[in-house]
């Protein structure tokens, strides 16, 4: 089939922050640059009057040409609501089926998204002086210039040497995207993956509706109550400190006036603090303050009001791939992916929470007006009227493909006895074994939470950090947990985790802030639970004697259980089941292949840092990559069913599915359920589940 390559210049009022489709709803097309397949470039200058050149008109009205943009969702939302759009564009907007994407190829084989980075890996990259240049034209052209310049638009007209050397920076972009599109691999683009990514773009194009009072509502509550915290922080201070989000002023002040040097101002650091019965009261109530003030409780909020289009629907609120390795969605604008957990209290009565926000009243109801208005921010999104939410989430589902990637054959069966009404639940299965108690006798509140954070710290070879980490997040006080759970560890665990703690001490390695008890419990915990899954143990082992031998074995195929890898030029490929392969750029296998002499490494995205660098990987992160790779493909290959019964999906957050659906009895949750869990034909034997919720806001299932 021909293609249709593209690149716009767009100028708008309205900052790209804001989101795709805001953006361009006030946006207006300056330059349409094209080819068709390897011809030359053409520029179609819309500022100078021109009509649209015939032969891109009959390219975008032949169905069977392929369209072809970098960061295509920008593109074709400008194509379709554009200031100064036409009927030929608006036509191929719509049709999602003829379009494909560099960037999106580039995200599906691990690659980063910016066709700058991708051309520097692929040793493609423009002179500095021209892209340093190109950079400085787009601020000149594509936005309004600054406040106080008397023009407020650079055009053609005002600046004719520039805008020449405009048009011939517009070409540019053509030819990289048909040089890296060549040299990009073809495993997980096309295929499957491109009919997953129509439905994104029809998922991102659809939106979710935002309840503009409350978003409204909770910022002026939140914004009220940070004026009266640094009220209380400036007179608990005697007026040294104006607010506690004054990071150095608050460290300084606590140092002087009680003599305690903290490290940080972090969650975590404050808890303890807080929880320490000796510390002094006043000090305390300065803490707690901190806490409260520091919170993010407005950006979600102002994130959506930014982003809603005249509707009041925000869309493009998703990046498809944009986990890139593992095929995961990335947030965008709003950020649905990583909203604040909602405490207890106002999941008990959601409802009443959003009312008392929106009638002004959250003083009167909440101690922590920043905690509960952060917690609330999924209530802001809401259906249209005449329709009501169907969520689905799909349960354990990490602990589940784990198992049957491992062949943990207990512990499967016990995911099907649950499943089936006959058997424990998994967090409660392992907070019993760690503790020695009955399953049965295990609670619904924190017990639960501490099996869950075993199930969720320990599956991909995590030690005490990952331990800590996710305790943090379930509030789990990992002293108490101490005290409570050392009497029950048998004597081998604790005498390995006392070993290995006298150790981290000699070596002056981390003990993460934790008690000695602390250190030994957690890491006991985690040593009990690889004794119970020794074929989890034995894959991560598995996965990395197969990483290093295909690495050094160009050509040759290595498994490990289900997975199977292979070196194919500069790539490393783990073809899963189900067929998608995970990506592993510029590998390299040092050492020797045995357990701990391993050095392993590929080219990949730093998640701290954003750079393109050399990467360590082990056993159990790739086996955590492996897992949430087929997880998200469980998600996406149910997608189209759920679609087809008229579930109309408008977000996807992690492993749940958000729908509109018509608000009769014959959508609901536990059909949605069953669509989501519903098997792919890869993986006919996994035990699947999953639960869900309907109503009129969305909120923590």
């Amino acid at each position: 089939m021909k293609t249709l390559w593209g690149d716009l210049e767009t100028y708008s009022d309205t900052p790209i922050k804001n989101g795709t489709y805001r953006y361009a709803q006030d946006a207006e097309i300056m330059l349409f640059t094209y080819a068709l397949d390897d011809d030359p470039v053409s520029v179609w200058d819309l500022t100078a009057g021109e009509p649209m050149p015939d032969d891109l008109a009959e390219a975008l009205l032949d169905d069977s040409i392929l369209i072809n943009f970098q960061n295509s969702m920008f593109d074709r939302s400008v194509f379709r609501l554009a200031r100064n759009t036409n009927p030929i564009l608006v036509q191929a907007g719509e049709a999602i089926h003829r379009w494909r994407d560099t960037m999106v190829k580039a995200l599906a084989h691990s690659l980063p998204g910016a066709l700058g980075k991708t051309c520097e890996i692929f040793n493609l990259a423009e002179d500095v002086a021209k892209q340093k240049d190109g950079k400085a034209l787009i601020q000149l052209f594509c936005k309004p210039r600054p406040a106080k310049t008397k023009l407020r638009r650079a055009t053609a007209a005002t600046h004719p040497a520039e805008w020449a050397r405009f048009l011939e920076y517009a070409k540019g972009d053509i030819t990289s995207m048909r040089i890296v599109d060549r040299k990009i691999p073809d495993w997980n683009y096309p295929s499957q993956e491109l009919s997953h990514w129509h439905l994104d773009q029809k998922i991102n194009d659809r939106g979710v509706l935002i309840d503009l009072d409350l978003a409204h509502a909770a910022i002026a509550a939140a914004e009220e109550a940070k004026a009266r915290l640094a009220s209380e922080c400036h007179a608990l201070t005697n007026g040294e400190v104006e607010s506690a989000t004054k990071r150095d002023k608050l460290l300084a002040h606590l140092l002087l006036e009680y003599g305690i040097d903290l490290p940080d101002l972090q969650a975590s650091t404050l808890e303890r603090r807080i929880n320490d019965p000796d510390l002094p009261p006043a000090m305390k109530e300065l803490l707690v303050n901190r806490m409260q003030a520091s919170m993010g409780s407005t950006s979600k909020y102002k994130a959506m009001l930014k982003a809603v289009n005249d509707d009041g629907r925000a869309r493009g609120l998703l990046q498809f791939d944009g986990a890139s390795r593992t095929g995961r969605w990335g947030g965008r604008t709003v950020q649905p992916q990583n909203m604040f957990r909602p405490p207890k209290y106002l999941s008990k009565d959601w409802e009443f929470s959003v009312e008392a926000v929106k009638a002004g009243a959250a003083p009167l109801f909440f101690d922590n007006v920043m905690e509960a208005t952060a917690g609330l921010a999924r209530a802001a999104l809401i259906p249209a009227r005449g329709k009501k939410f169907v969520v689905a989430d799909l349960s354990n589902i990490e602990g589940r493909i784990l198992a049957w990637l491992a062949g943990e054959e207990w512990k499967l069966q016990a995911f099907r006895d649950f499943d089936a009404g006959t058997g424990h639940d998994l967090y409660k299965l392992a907070y019993a074994k760690s503790f020695g108690i009955e399953p049965e006798d295990v609670d619904d509140g924190d017990q639960r939470q501490v099996g869950k954070v075993q199930e969720l710290a320990l599956g991909f070879q995590g030690g005490v950090g990952a331990f800590l980490t996710f305790a943090l997040v379930y509030n789990i006080d990992l002293e108490e947990l101490a005290e409570a759970a050392f009497g029950t560890l048998p004597d081998w665990a604790k005498l390995e985790a006392k070993k290995f703690y006298d150790y981290s001490v000699k070596k002056k390695r981390s003990t993460f802030g934790l008690s000695e008890k602390g250190f030994v419990v957690c890491d006991a915990l985690k040593r009990m639970w690889r004794a119970a899954h020794p074929n989890i143990e034995a894959f991560w082992d598995e996965l990395e004697s197969a990483f290093f031998k295909a690495t050094n074995n160009a050509g040759k195929k290595f498994t490990a259980r289900r997975c199977t890898f292979v070196r194919s030029g500069n790539w490393l490929r783990v073809i899963m089941p189900g067929g998608r392969s995970l990506c592993y750029p510029s590998p390299r296998a040092e050492g020797e292949n045995e357990p701990n002499k391993r050095k392993l490494s590929y080219m990949g995205v730093n998640q701290y840092t954003r750079q393109w660098q050399r990467v360590g990987i082990y056993g159990g992160k790739c086996a955590e990559n492996i897992t949430q790779s087929c997880a998200c493909h469980v998600l996406k290959d149910a997608m189209p069913g759920i679609e087809a019964v008229g579930y109309e999906i408008v977000l996807t957050v992690h492993d749940e599915v958000i729908c509109e659906a018509p608000d009769t009895d014959e959508f609901n949750e536990t059909q949605l359920s069953e669509l989501l869990a519903a098997n792919p034909p890869w993986a006919l034997d996994m035990p699947l589940a999953a639960a869900g919720f309907q109503g009129y806001r969305y909120r923590k299932g």
